[in-house]
């Protein structure tokens, strides 16, 4: 595990792997990386070193809270800057769910640092647009107006993130509650206004000008449909797709750990991929 001080916060990161072409995984939600390290210790077997790194406000990483662009892109520059000090550019760039949505911002924004794109459980559709903006936004404004920080710090996901980095609940707990509602409700505007697209967060046009080779593994639930993978195929151009031997499930979301069974074909089919276009 290392520790870099990326655009004034320390950024908790972890190398898989001592050879063979560099790559990134991004998790979803706001996870650490840590869900990421049996899926990593199989690319660094296969052959890849591997890029692993809690974003801000997750696992290990500080927390700092803006509301001036939605976080994936805040996101996507923070690995920018942590791949130019690591000097790991180019690579790979790729994740799941919000980790994929960060993985194409990356691409969007820095194109010059990527080799190619692995998405998986691409986000999409109206339950996603529905169900999302509560999960990141709204029960933690309800939290900060009845209770004020405390309740915030008291929350299952906000506690998970103080049990990471404990110096975290002091950052909240100095914030003032209504900059804090402030900064969530911006925050959930920005995120709203590209929910309802058919990729969430990544209009089609944008989806149309990526150039880098790109492969796409859809999901199967309600928050990741096939439907959505499908589309980000289809509008990216020249890109691979490969579907898992899974069917759609009509549930809110299935954790990526219940994909276990697939990480060996996830990791035969992606590093096939890498190696084709990556020379």
């Amino acid at each position: 595990m290392g520790i870099a001080t990326v655009r004034g916060l320390k950024i908790r990161y972890e190398v898989l792997g001592d050879k063979g072409p560099w790559m990134s995984l991004i998790t979803g939600g706001r996870r650490g990386c840590d869900e990421f390290l049996p899926l990593g210790r199989r690319f660094a077997a296969d052959g890849f070193r591997v890029l692993l790194h809690d974003r801000r406000n997750t696992g290990a990483s500080d927390i700092s809270l803006s509301a001036e662009e939605t976080e994936e892109a805040v996101w996507a520059d923070d690995l920018q800057e942590l791949v130019s000090q690591l000097g790991t550019a180019p690579l790979f760039v790729g994740g799941s769910s919000s980790g994929a949505r960060t993985s194409l911002l990356f691409a969007l924004r820095h194109p010059e640092s990527v080799r190619g794109l692995l998405l998986m459980r691409v986000t999409g559709g109206e339950f996603a647009a529905q169900r999302l903006p509560e999960n990141y936004y709204d029960q933690f404004v309800r939290a900060a107006r009845e209770g004020g920080m405390a309740a915030v710090c008291a929350t299952d996901a906000w506690r998970e993130r103080i049990a990471g980095n404990p110096a975290g609940r002091e950052t909240l707990m100095k914030m003032d509650p209504d900059h804090f509602i402030d900064i969530m409700t911006r925050l959930r505007a920005l995120f709203v206004a590209g929910a309802h697209l058919p990729v969430m967060g990544v209009t089609e046009a944008e989806l149309a000008s990526i150039e880098a080779p790109t492969i796409v593994i859809p999901g199967n639930d309600n928050t990741h449909s096939s439907k959505s993978g499908l589309a980000a195929h289809r509008m990216i151009p020249g890109s691979e797709l490969h579907r898992l031997p899974i069917t759609d499930q009509d549930v809110p979301l299935i954790p990526f750990e219940d994909w276990a069974p697939y990480e060996d074909e996830i990791v035969r089919v992606f590093g096939d991929f890498m190696r084709r276009v990556g020379g």
